[in-house]
């Protein structure tokens, strides 16, 4: 990192974020929360990817965090953090601010520890996540568009309720619990030379750095946020970045990483990437198609990340962190259909017919004997351009690949019929 840089992540601070020196997060922290994480929380498997591997040119080795209790890494901060609190701490209760996964961590374990526990979320938070965190039995206000207007209301009703805050990341002991993803994944693939994790606030990639670049001074850390909230990137840069928008990755969509978080980056992690919404999303499905996992956009984005930059990890031993899993089931859905409808596998044409009774079936035989299979079929009478005898037939056709997409459209056009529009599956093919 430059010396502006350094600076930059040295004197910009987090309103409320706690005066800590890198010299107290050490390896020894890490370890020692693993030890009280044991048995709580779920020692989560590293596997080798073939398949990935073979897509990516480089040896993928996939940290399932999305297959904790709660579905997120989180857990392990929290939980290390509520197991230190004193008696009376426990007591009077807590309060934390979470898109989601942290909420249902500090949830989770407050409710098994018998701790009273407040979570403050974003308005817009995916309903499951919601759902989840209540059904932990905490108390959830829904206040702020944004993380950052809930993290003011959750400092509020700490401070008035006289409770502990539990900071998403910008803990010692919440990214010491964070670190112990490090410690499980060198155990399982020793000879990872990059690591690459999603960063929001920062915890998980701190925590993580703090660990393997002690466990392993020479290996490389990459961290990734969408390029719609690249807050960090900015920090790091010592850019002014704009932080705004719908993504699918809303569990890193943080608009003001962390005090600690953002020193420790600025030292171990060699640099961080930027992913795309589309490239969350073909992510998502790649993992789901592939390895059969559900992860949640912010759980996709480092291997979003691998997928987009080849030149950096091409021939290299890869470790990649699947930060979570809570995503909402129409969201997952809706990223299918649309990663099928770029790889050419559903393709929706428009054909000019005549408006007469026949017409439609001609069209569905011409269709399925060229092995298409047809989703979805709806008529426009009222097109002012065409002849009042005419129609126009929209279809949706699942294809197997882009290349069967192509058969089927010279098929019908071979058949005579005039396809209108076919901008979709055109965007597909070229994408």
């Amino acid at each position: 990192m430059t010396k502006k840089a350094v600076q930059t992540a040295q004197t910009r601070e987090v309103s409320g974020a706690p005066k800590v020196s890198l010299a107290e997060i050490s390896l020894a922290d890490i370890r020692a929360a693993a030890v009280t994480i044991r048995d709580a929380v779920e020692r989560t498997p590293t596997h080798y990817s073939r398949t990935l591997s073979k897509i990516a040119g480089a040896e993928i080795h996939l940290k399932f965090e999305n297959l904790q209790f709660t579905a997120s890494f989180k857990e392990r901060g929290a939980f290390n953090k509520l197991s230190s609190l004193s008696a009376d701490e426990r007591k009077r209760g807590v309060a934390a601010m979470s898109a989601g996964n942290h909420a249902q961590g500090v949830a989770y374990h407050a409710g098994r520890l018998g701790i009273p526990a407040i979570i403050v979320m974003p308005e817009g938070t995916p309903f499951t996540k919601v759902k989840h965190t209540k059904d932990f039995g905490a108390r959830v206000v829904l206040d702020g568009k944004t993380l950052s207007e809930a993290f003011i209301h959750a400092r509020a009703i700490a401070e008035k309720e006289n409770l502990t805050f539990i900071h998403p990341y910008d803990d010692p002991k919440v990214i010491a619990g964070q670190g112990t993803v490090a410690l499980e994944l060198l155990e399982d693939a020793p000879d990872v030379e990059v690591l690459v994790v999603p960063i929001g606030g920062g915890g998980l990639i701190s925590g993580i750095a703090v660990a393997a670049k002690a466990l392993k001074p020479e290996i490389e850390i990459y961290g990734v946020e969408t390029k719609l909230y690249p807050s960090m990137y900015g920090v790091v840069k010592g850019e002014s970045v704009a932080c705004a928008g719908q993504t699918i990755a809303e569990g890193i969509a943080v608009k003001e990483p962390g005090a600690i978080t953002r020193r420790i980056i600025t030292q171990h992690v060699k640099d961080i990437l930027l992913v795309r919404e589309d490239e969350i999303e073909k992510a998502i499905a790649t993992l789901l198609e592939i390895e059969k996992t559900v992860v949640e956009g912010a759980g996709a984005a480092a291997y979003a990340a691998v997928a987009a930059n080849p030149s950096i990890f091409a021939g290299r031993k890869v470790g990649i962190v699947l930060s979570g899993g809570n995503i909402d089931m129409r969201l997952l859905s809706n990223v299918i259909l649309r990663e099928m409808m770029r790889e050419g596998r559903i393709m929706q044409l428009v054909v000019e017919i005549e408006d007469q009774p026949g017409w439609l079936a001609r069209i569905a035989t011409v269709i399925g004997e060229a092995g298409g299979n047809i989703l979805d079929v709806s008529h426009n009478r009222m097109m002012t351009d065409m002849p009042v005898k005419s129609a126009d037939l929209g279809i949706t056709i699942e294809a197997r690949d882009a290349a069967h997409g192509l058969e089927i459209r010279k098929t019908l056009t071979a058949a005579g019929f005039v396809i209108r529009s076919h901008a979709q599956s055109v965007r597909a093919m070229h994408s």
